[in-house]
């Protein structure tokens, strides 16, 4: 898990399910909310700045996700992916990384594409079973419930950059 968790150069995550615990909620005006875990952007924002690239593909439209993706910084935003592998090889061109520089985090049948072509597959705790079977790492936390973070740290620890830009900044 180590070493393929050192050649990671871009985070691809879901949204429903991975950043968020899946629910949509819809208020009496038809307006969609959806709650994001703070922990989840924080990791996201320290592998941004160790370097790794992060991008978003979700199944769903939504503007919340747009906002999201640009509070965070996130420039690769695939919405409306109903077939997430075409997304994916489209990232793959736009970017020049190989399937092993990148890694991937789903929780239903809609991500199994992706999971099997890139380098690390992650999946939270409350992923489907049968998606989380094909995981290398499946987190402790449920999704948009700090399993983002855990893969965020667990890229970071990998790299060898963790204590730089945690421990050190935040004296651990």
């Amino acid at each position: 898990m180590h070493e393929k968790l050192k050649q990671i150069e871009l985070l691809l995550l879901d949204v429903d399910g991975v950043m968020t615990d899946g629910r949509i909620i819809w208020d009496a005006h038809g307006v969609e909310t959806k709650a994001f875990n703070v922990k989840d952007g924080h990791g996201i924002k320290l592998v941004q700045r160790a370097g790794v690239q992060v991008g978003i593909i979700t199944g769903r439209t939504s503007p919340v996700v747009d906002l999201r993706a640009r509070e965070l910084g996130i420039d690769i935003l695939y919405q409306g992916a109903l077939k997430k592998l075409d997304s994916y090889l489209d990232i793959k061109r736009r970017t020049g990384l190989e399937d092993h520089q990148i890694a991937y985090m789903g929780d239903d049948v809609i991500d199994v594409p992706v999971m099997r072509r890139v380098g690390f597959s992650a999946a939270p705790a409350d992923a489907l079973p049968e998606v989380a079977a094909l995981a290398d790492y499946v987190a402790r936390c449920g999704g948009g419930c700090g399993a983002v973070r855990e893969l965020c740290d667990l890229v970071l620890k990998a790299r060898g950059q963790w204590q730089e830009l945690v421990a050190s900044r935040y004296e651990l």
